[in-house]
């Protein structure tokens, strides 16, 4: 049986072996990579494995870093607004303990 490796399940496991990366047809000139050497293609190969392997990782690490700063952010507004809802509750106190006091001095 003659089953050719992919990418993920290369033929063989020793990168020595396996067949240096090529540039695609379909991308425009200048676009390409240019040919790698066999021990550029190993190390190429295994970097960029490795790098894809941490995309989804980075991604991750991102998104949790803005949710944390959105949380802090939405903390920070509604510690605001009930700073602002108690500055006013207070003032309508005072408020009303001054008319008391001024009622209480005219009678």
């Amino acid at each position: 049986m003659n089953i050719r490796g992919t990418i993920d399940r290369p033929l063989t496991n020793d990168p020595k072996k396996q067949a240096p990366m090529k540039p695609s047809t379909s991308e425009p000139d200048g676009f390409a990579i240019p040919d790698f050497t066999i021990t550029d293609a190993r190390d190429s190969r295994q970097n960029r494995t490795r790098e894809m392997q941490l995309i989804p990782e980075a991604l991750a690490r991102a998104h949790m870093h803005e949710r944390l700063h959105e949380a802090e952010r939405e903390r920070r507004a509604m510690r605001l607004a009930t700073a602002r809802r108690m500055q006013r509750r207070a003032e309508r106190a005072s408020m009303r303990a001054r008319r008391a006091l001024a009622m209480a001095l005219m009678q």
